[in-house]
């Protein structure tokens, strides 16, 4: 395991590693930082050996610095610059959520014949918050006298509570407490603002024609319950993933794999073996 950083014209970016072998690199959310996908991946990787993981942070969030990004194109120029950097043209799996999937299908599209496989975990589909397909909201589980604890600005913070029961929102107040809100602190502001601009937030390029048919072993994962990006737009994308597995979870929010993390482990592990298989064919 170690921690670096990586200095380009628009940014400098911190990241680690954990393990040997075959590179994965994963991409996290707008507002959140590496330490998200590192308690949600490596549960299941340190238990998997053969996979070198890089999680960095993306500029303005973590311990990445941006020095000139305006939009979301320079953020995906700093993030290629930093792969090619790093990874030097060699293969890797690529795995990105919500908006840090938004950015994950760009660098397949970019970075067509180094991506071996790709996973969007509750993926941003569509960058305009506006425009996206969202499902209403309704707990599964309602108990009032649970949720009467939790200090109102702390519970509209952590948002949509799928099932009000004492363990469950437990966990998840202890998540959103130690992960997500140190990450949304940790935020700079201009990417704060970025968010509410939808001209700078999304590509300046068409993404779906940029991606074309990407056909390495895929893996897409949105969530029923999902009012942040929603599910039915991943579905729009499927056919240019046409070696995809698409699943649509039930009782899970944007927050997924919060309520079923064994589920979480057994996509990744039939996705694994598909990238596995698909290499062993050529």
């Amino acid at each position: 395991m170690g921690t670096v950083k990586h200095a380009t014209e628009t940014a400098t970016i911190d990241w680690e590693e954990h393990g040997e072998g075959q590179p994965i690199v994963f991409l996290h959310g707008w507002t959140m930082n590496r330490q998200v996908e590192i308690d949600v991946y490596e549960p299941i990787f340190s238990a998997r050996a053969g996979w070198r993981r890089i999680y960095p942070d993306l500029p303005g969030m973590g311990l990445s610095v941006a020095k000139a990004i305006r939009n979301q194109d320079d953020v995906l120029a700093a993030m290629l610059a930093f792969l090619d950097h790093r990874l030097a043209g060699a293969p890797f799996v690529l795995a990105g959520t919500s908006l840090g999937g938004y950015l994950a299908r760009a660098i397949a599209a970019r970075r067509r014949e180094q991506v071996r496989g790709l996973l969007l975990r509750v993926p941003a589909i569509i960058a305009d918050t506006a425009k996206r397909t969202l499902p209403a909201f309704e707990p599964l589980v309602r108990n009032e006298s649970v949720m009467v604890a939790f200090d109102p600005a702390e519970r509209t913070a952590m948002g949509p509570i799928l099932v009000e029961a004492k363990a469950y929102v437990e966990m998840a107040h202890r998540r959103f407490r130690t992960l997500m809100q140190p990450a949304i602190d940790g935020t700079a502001p201009w990417a704060l603002e970025m968010r509410g601009d939808p001209a700078r937030y999304g590509f300046s390029f068409d993404l779906a024609a940029a991606e074309e048919s990407f056909t390495k072993p895929a893996l897409v994962i949105a969530a029923r319950q999902d009012t942040t990006v929603g599910y039915r737009d991943a579905w729009e994308i499927l056919e240019r993933y046409p070696r995809a597995t698409f699943a649509v979870v039930d009782r899970a929010t944007h927050g997924w794999p919060t309520e079923t993390t064994d589920l979480l482990a057994a996509l990744v592990d039939d996705w694994l073996e598909r990238i596995e298989k698909a290499e062993q064919s050529i």
